[in-house]
């Protein structure tokens, strides 16, 4: 029945197209800069070119980056992502926009999503000079995934020359440890073909520190310390081609590979005092020593095909993903030194996803009609095993612990849109159509939950130009998140000995809708989005009062309401020194069941950053960073305030060839992230959260080779961020 319905929606549209005019095709340029400045020049510096740095794009910030002196000093485009508006990029490098939402990241209008260390990685391999723009959409339209909340286009410079390619890009990490990244790219482009590989190489040691202070019930204080150190190392190689068949048909092919291995060491301490903090109750100490290896293969094919107003773009995706992980939990008396427990796993996971997916569009005067189908298949197995060691000094299966689960997700996804141009004003209008068919058993606990379910999801923007400075736009957008596979499976993810969390197979998509308006004049940028979530997946602390454990569970909350108000805008104060300001106020009213009570607070909370750029003589670029984030939380928690402070120099060499960069990231480590929990009466519990990102980067990059082609990125899907 579907299916029939997915050919009645491009039936309709062939036959928009069969009756469309003939129109001339036109060359569209994104391009928001003057790409031929050179850095090095301290004329070209103090140039007025700040109305070309930003503009608004049917109500979407689009900044552009390459030649932007506010991003001189930006060692990689995630360092860029930290210093635009309307976005928030997190110690462990999490990309968030529009408060915390997730965004899909998208290279030149394809979609390339991974999880977030890939991503992560991917992104420190561009750095600015390879970057045309950034839009950043926090309201998408249903021309996008259900799941897309937010989008972020990245835009890489082009070049048509002849001939090949070569560049490296490589990043120095130094605090207590060294971390190190590396890239090479080449590429050979002649007429017809494009030839390109890249291979990385990242390796190093991080590190992470947690803190807890908890009253227990009876009274007595105890006090969690855990240190991680972890030795990472990543391996990643993608190969493939373009092939221009003629002017109107293109044809590329990518294959890749990304291998990881992590050996972590993870030291913990559990100490509790009675409430006068004078008499020990207790203290022991833990060893979590893991080992971890991920093996991802994918494959990608795509076609494009346009001939004057009519496009077509068609994809195909292969992911495989392999994950083993052996962890050991050993925990000990700390005064005698005496074995307390000990018990083993061992991890298998398997993911295997499949993504086919068409697009058209047809452009009719004034007009553009679209439509789209998307079918995707994925298949996650999870099987972990604890051995718990015995009275006897033997290892016992333990099928408390021990989990098996198996998830199966089919999607059938359809989309049309509608946009026209009346004079100043813009309408786009589109509706989408999905379907999701999911299958999740807990083999272990005997659970097994299916769901079929049929949205509609429905948006419209209009948009007016009131003159080359300034435009005013007004959208609304229904989206839905399903639950991610982890959040899904019931298995235990340990943080201590007595400190888990559990997913929840039960868990329901969420749904929300929001109206945005955006305004610009000139680079003055000016936000402001309200909306509800229904169904809000969330997680709540349980606490034992007679076992001391806590558990951190799934569920759904009924509903929120959310604002968000946002404003940038720059200042020259002299030739040599700029200034950009950026606001963010939020509003989060979250309706909260818990222990049998109603929990819903008013949270009003608000962000501020500001980056200031000194162009120096003899081309030197200096940059101070800083931001502040005010006390915010939830119905349950308050999270406390934190600043970051960062501090960077940025040099060109050899005719811009050569790229070097200097910087000093959370000079003051202000920035760890601190919750309490609100309602004593319940649980007295406070922790914290520190990682090592309080760290001096060296930053070098390097170009040669006779062309200047870009490298085409591969194209990922959307499932491959929530396979993770």
């Amino acid at each position: 029945m579907m299916i029939k319905l997915w050919l009645l929606l491009l039936v309709l549209f062939l036959s928009f197209f069969g009756k469309a005019q003939k129109v001339t095709s036109r060359k569209v340029s994104d391009s928001l800069s003057d790409s031929k400045a050179s850095t090095t020049s301290i004329s070209e510096v103090i140039i007025q070119a700040a109305p070309k740095n930003v503009k608004l794009n049917d109500g979407n910030l689009v900044m552009a980056v390459s030649g932007n002196k506010d991003f001189k000093t930006s060692t990689h485009l995630l360092d860029v992502l930290r210093k635009t508006p309307g976005v928030t990029v997190d110690q462990e490098g999490g990309i968030y926009i529009g408060g915390r939402i997730t965004p899909a990241v998208f290279i030149d209008g394809k979609q390339v999503v991974m999880g977030s260390q890939e991503l992560q990685a991917y992104l420190q391999s561009l750095t600015p000079e390879m970057v045309e723009s950034l839009e950043v959409n926090t309201n998408p339209s249903s021309k996008y995934d259900a799941e897309f909340k937010g989008v972020i286009d990245i835009r890489l410079r082009k070049n048509t020359n002849i001939g090949w390619k070569g560049s490296y890009n490589g990043n120095i990490y130094v605090n207590r440890f060294n971390y190190k990244e590396n890239t090479l790219s080449l590429s050979y482009n002649t007429r017809k073909v494009t030839y390109h590989l890249q291979a990385g190489l990242n390796d190093g040691v991080s590190i992470y520190r947690y803190h807890a202070l908890q009253h227990l019930a009876n009274t007595d204080i105890m006090k969690t310390n855990t240190y991680q150190k972890e030795y990472g190392k990543v391996y990643s190689l993608q190969t493939g081609a373009d092939f221009k068949l003629n002017y109107k048909n293109k044809l590329g092919f990518n294959l890749r590979g990304n291998f990881r291995s992590n050996s972590r060491i993870r030291n913990g301490s559990l100490y509790a005092t009675d409430k006068s903090e004078t008499q020990e109750v207790f203290n022991t100490t833990s060893e979590n020593p893991s080992e971890y290896k991920q093996d991802n293969y994918g494959v990608t094919v795509d076609y494009s095909f346009q001939n004057k107003g009519f496009k077509l773009n068609a994809s195909g995706n292969y992911l495989s993903i392999k994950n083993k992980q052996q962890d050991d939990f050993i925990n000990k008396d700390k005064g005698t030194a005496g074995l307390l427990s000990y018990w083993k796993s061992d991890l298998l996971n398997k993911i295997n996803i499949y993504i086919v997916q068409a697009d058209i569009s047809q452009k009719i005067g004034n007009a553009d009609i679209g439509a789209g189908i998307k079918y995707s298949s994925s298949d996650t197995r999870n099987n972990i095993r604890y051995d718990t060691l015995s009275s006897g000094n033997k290892f016992v299966f333990d099928p408390i612990r021990s989990n098996m689960f198996s998830y199966k997700e089919r999607i059938w996804a359809g989309y049309l849109t509608y946009s026209q141009k009346f004079g100043d004003f813009k309408i786009n209008a589109g509706l989408r159509l999905e379907e999701t068919m999911s299958t999740s058993d807990a083999v272990t606990v005997d659970s097994l939950v299916k769901r079929n379910y049929l949205e509609w999801l429905p948006s419209l923007s209009v948009n007016y130009t009131f003159s080359k400075s300034s435009d005013l736009s007004l959208s609304y957008s229904r989206k839905m998140t399903r639950p991610v596979f982890s959040q899904l499976n019931p298995f235990r993810y340990y943080f201590s000995p007595l400190n888990y969390w559990i997913g929840n197979p039960y868990l329901q998509p969420s749904f929300t809708s929001q109206i945005k308006a955006a305004f610009r004049y000139k680079n003055w940028m000016t936000s402001f989005t309200i909306g509800k979530e229904k169904e809000v997946m969330t997680r709540y602390p349980l606490y034992n009062p007679k076992t001391n454990v806590l558990e951190y569970l799934g569920t759904n909350l009924p509903y929120r309401n959310f604002a968000i108000v946002e404003t940038s805008f720059p200042m020259k104060i002299t030739k040599w020194w700029n200034i950009t300001s950026q606001i963010a106020g939020y509003y989060n009213y979250e309706f909260m069941p818990y222990l049998d009570e109603v929990f819903a607070l008013n949270i009003y909370s608000y962000e501020m950053r500001l980056n200031q750029v000194f162009s120096l003589p003899k081309g030197y670029t200096i940059n101070l960073f800083t931001s502040y984030e005010s006390k915010t939380g939830n119905s349950l928690y308050i999270i406390k305030p934190r600043y970051m402070v960062d501090l960077s120099v940025q040099k060109s060499w050899l005719d811009n060839k050569l790229n070097t960069k200097i910087g000093f990231n959370n000079i003051f480590d202000s920035y760890e992230q601190q919750l309490e929990f609100r309602h004593k009466q319940i649980m007295d519990n406070r922790f914290t959260h520190w990682w090592d990102s309080s760290r001096f980067v060296f930053s070098l990059s390097y170009n040669f080779g006779s062309s200047k082609f870009q490298m085409k990125e591969v194209q990922k899907t959307e499932e491959e961020v929530r396979a993770r």
